[in-house]
């Protein structure tokens, strides 16, 4: 049986844990929006046609952030459209998903259902179709008390206290040639940096995100998070990474490696982040907001999804829909143990996307709610994620992939708080239990208060409408003895264990 150690000592930290890793995504893509967490005939929806039961998942889900209102749609977005009158509100044309858009559902709506799901909003500008002046006008309407025509036209409608919205993304993958407004990296950096230093002279408590590549595979990557930060290093705080993995029938190997993935992505774009720094002789650190990142089968997208036509853009069409297998909550879990391992670096993610579109949480229309695969993972590290991040010391027996070489087999992430330490294990082997030993000696006298996994002896089952619970939660034995804790991980398995005092 493979083997693998862990050492667990709280004086060896990485770095605080930020809540806002755990944040998500909501664009008007797909069912997103409509019949996803909006539904004004479902008999769970509130006064403003929202869904009860899609409210309730989120929270349970712990979502801190999100992320609003794109993605690629943000690029030809009129925010304008958005607020005032709902019944006033132009349709219009969304050309990256081929769509239309009634803004039934706007910036004032978004942020109501914000506060009623706890979450923060993170909200992103058009600098695809538009510019400066445009991300001023937003800005201003969100942030500004009073006193300005936009901020008094906040006011009139509706909303008396400002958004005082945090997070501000300056555009979308401007780096993806399928991007409205697509420029190069200097043509991009120059716009980006013009815009921060406006945004900053009407509002200088904002963290702004550059936009960084789109994915490790762009052609561009690494020249491109380059360019851009020699532009924009004095103007933002953060750049982004995003990434998506799927797997493939010949190389589910190299699929359960994408957390090991999603770490080199996170090493290279810090490096060329410090590279600039150094050389632009500057003290302030650029981290990363990796706002978008999940398991998507973007094949399938373009030959079975895509809509085409010029007489054809439907409202909310089924989009994205993925279903997801225990094996890709395997992966989902892998890669927040990636984020937990960064967090000295990793000030913000988001988990691309939050309801019906490759999401943790699908509804059907006038039908039930339910958690997909994914939604364990996550809900589950959101949940026990202490406040400081621990360095595991990990030795591992490894495996072969076509795409990464030798990875472990078993991956960590553990991180502690005054209540206790959370450890999070991945076992990437498709045929083999593997045993995990645990010191823990460094803790003192601790108990197991909580140890569950997500395994199934069929990695690819997943929770549909026919059958919404098909997969969920186990609990998962554990035995310590004379400092040691040991924990048998079935192939295929993520788990989490929490751990803390005896008194």
């Amino acid at each position: 049986m493979p083997q693998a150690s862990l050492t667990i000592n709280p004086r060896f930290a990485i770095g605080a844990v930020d809540r806002r890793l755990f944040g998500s995504f909501v664009e008007h893509l797909g069912r997103s929006v409509y019949d996803g967490i909006y539904e004004p005939g479902h008999e769970t929806a509130d006064e403003e046609g929202f869904r009860g039961d899609v409210l309730e998942l989120v929270r349970e889900l712990g979502v801190s952030t999100i992320r609003y209102p794109g993605g690629n749609f943000v690029s030809g977005f009129k925010w304008e459209d958005s607020v005032g009158p709902a019944a006033g509100r132009p349709t219009r044309l969304d050309l990256a998903w081929h769509s239309t858009e009634t803004n039934e559902v706007g910036l004032h709506e978004f942020s109501s259902w914000l506060r009623k799901a706890g979450s923060e909003l993170m909200l992103a500008v058009n600098l695809g179709t538009r510019g400066v002046e445009e991300a001023l006008d937003l800005l201003e309407y969100a942030n500004v008390p009073s006193g300005s025509t936009l901020s008094d036209q906040r006011r009139a409608n509706g909303l008396h206290e400002p958004l005082a919205v945090k997070m501000w993304c300056l555009g979308n993958e401007m780096d993806g040639p399928w991007q409205l407004g697509h420029r190069n990296a200097d043509d991009y950096g120059k716009l980006a940096s013009m815009t921060a230093k406006a945004m900053r002279q009407l509002d200088e408590s904002i963290e702004l995100v550059v936009c960084g590549s789109s994915n490790r595979t762009m052609p561009t990557f690494g020249a491109w998070e380059h360019t851009v930060l020699q532009h924009t290093y004095d103007d933002v705080d953060l750049i982004s990474c995003h990434a998506y993995w799927a797997e493939s029938q010949s190389d589910l190997e190299s699929f359960l490696a994408a957390g090991h993935d999603m770490s080199l992505m996170i090493e290279e774009v810090v490096a060329t982040a410090d590279a600039v720094k150094a050389a632009l002789k500057k003290t302030k650190q650029i981290n990363i907001s990796f706002d978008e990142w999940n398991v998507w089968d973007i094949e399938r997208f373009q030959t079975v999804d895509r809509i085409s036509g010029v007489e054809n853009w439907p409202k909310a069409p089924r989009l994205l829909e993925d279903s997801y297998t225990v094996v890709d909550a395997v992966v989902v879990g892998s890669l927040l143990i990636s984020l937990l391992n960064h967090a000295d670096r990793v000030s913000s993610a988001s988990l691309a996307q939050l309801v019906n579109v490759i999401a943790p949480i699908m509804t059907e229309p006038g039908g039930a709610a339910w958690k997909q695969t994914t939604f364990f993972p996550f809900a589950v590290t959101s949940r026990l994620a202490g406040a400081t991040a621990l360095t595991p010391r990990l030795v591992s027996d490894t495996y072969e992939t076509s795409t990464y070489g030798t990875v472990n087999l078993v991956d960590s992430a553990v991180t502690s708080d005054e209540a206790g330490t959370s450890v999070f294990l991945v076992n990437r082997s498709i045929s083999s239990a593997t045993t995990v030993t645990i010191n823990i000696a460094s803790l003192g006298d601790v108990a197991v208060t909580e140890a569950v996994a997500i395994y199934d002896e069929d990695i690819h089952a997943a929770n549909t409408l026919a059958d919404p619970t098909r997969v969920a939660l186990r609990p998962i034995e554990t035995t310590i003895a004379d400092g040691v804790l040991t924990i048998t991980l079935p192939p295929v398995s993520w788990a989490a264990l929490r751990l803390t005092p005896v008194e």
